[in-house]
This record gives structure tokens, sequence and C-alpha cells, in this order.
């Protein structure tokens, strides 16, 4: 439970002081009756209008992004796209970041949540999350590479965990990595002289990125897929 005041502020995204003046203007409601009084305690299960929209009274949020290329996964882009400047008006509120990157122009699957502990438990080492990858490359792999990706390889100084390197045809493959390291999956690949062209996740953990979605676009986990998240 938390005041009524604080809640409207923080699914708003708008100061204290705005959240109250807009309480005492008669514009939220909670559970179909306006409310004047701004130190109400409201929970999940209120129903809560403010400004005439419905806010999201969930006390964390999990949402899945199509990332296009060319945009950020940051909550400051420096003058640059960032995931969070794609989210639709009614996704936003405070707190949100993106939970782990993916490069500027790699495309696919991005968690956004404002569950730092969550967020923790999936980018944790200890873990142990896949994260899927199809890759398009500029000439074919052949079976060295995939036995040094799957022995785990050495970038530099760094011993990576092995890793699933699967070939699709030609010029595809697909690689589930349990780690993240800096421009990990194309250092691999330039290691044995093959450019990745492209790049896009399409799977973390157990959860697939939703087919149905359009670059740019997004939709709250249901509580299944968050469970599945964090899945080995």
């Amino acid at each position: 439970m938390q005041r009524l005041d604080k809640l409207v502020s923080t699914k708003l995204n708008i100061t204290r002081s705005q959240a109250k003046a807009l309480i005492k203007s008669g514009g939220v409601t909670v559970n179909g009756s306006a409310v004047l009084s701004c130190d109400m305690k409201c929970g999940d299960s209120d129903v809560i209008t403010a400004d005439g929209r419905t806010l999201d009274t969930r006390e964390f949020v999990y949402i899945m992004q199509n990332k296009p290329a060319g945009v950020i996964c940051a909550t400051d882009g420096k003058g640059d796209k960032t995931v969070l400047d794609l989210l639709p008006e009614d996704m936003r509120r405070k707190g949100l970041f993106p939970a782990g990157r993916l490069d500027k122009n790699t495309t696919g699957f991005v968690l956004i949540t404002d569950d730092g502990d969550f967020a923790h438990r999936f980018l944790s080492p200890k873990g142990h999350t896949v994260k899927t990858y199809i890759a398009t490359l500029d000439k074919p792999v052949d079976d060295g590479v995939i036995a040094d990706f799957e022995s785990g390889m050495t970038l530099g100084d760094e011993k990576l965990k092995p890793a699933r390197l699967t070939v699709l045809d030609e010029s595809t493959a697909q690689v589930e990595i349990s780690q993240g390291i800096y421009h990990q999956i194309k250092r691999m690949f330039k290691k044995h002289g093959i450019t990745v062209t492209a790049l896009k996740r399409i799977k973390i953990g157990g959860v697939a990125l939703d087919r149905n979605l359009a670059l740019g676009e997004c939709r709250y986990l249901d509580d299944d897929e968050i469970d599945k998240i964090c899945q080995k």
C-alpha cells in the first residue's frame, strides 16, 4: 500500500506537487469514485484513473521490446534515441531501465523493467541465463569454428564460457551464450576471420521474442514469461 499522491506521481511521471494538485482538482478516481485526499492508501487491487487515464498499479513491470537498429540500450542516449524513448506513453513510468545491453546496431529482444533485484538475478554471471541470437555472416562456418565456440574460446586474456553455435545456412547461424562481454559474438566470429553483418537477439532464457512485435514495438511479459526469463 502507498499514498495516492506518490502513486500518481510515479505512474504519470510527474512531480509530487503536480500529483497533489491533480488529486485536489478532482482529476483522480479510486474504484470509480473521485478522491480528494492525497494521503489515501492504495494498493495493487485498486483501480485508479488520473486525468482520464487508468494507471498501472503493479509494483514492477517487465516489458519485451523488439529493438530496431540505431537505438541505444540506455536510460540516457546523450542525443541518440534510446529504448525508453520507444515506449508508448501508457507504458512509461519512473525507474524503468534496460536490463542488459544490445549494441546500437543489434536488433531484437530487450527486457525493460523497474525491478532492480530481478535485473540483478537476470544479469548475474552466476545466473547463467542463456541468450539466443541469429547472426548473419559474410562467409560460411566450418566445424573448427563450432568446436572453438563450444569449448569456450579465449578472447585476449579472457576465457569465455562455452557457447552453442548452430549453422542454419551458408550465411546464417544461431548462437547461444550465457554471458555478455563487449561485442562478444562479433569478436568470437572475427577471431575466425568471419564478419557479422547483422545480429538479432531472439530469446532470453525460456522466453522467445514475440513474432507479432514489429521493430520498435513493446508488450508486457505475463507471469509465466517472467518466471522463464532466468531459465538456464
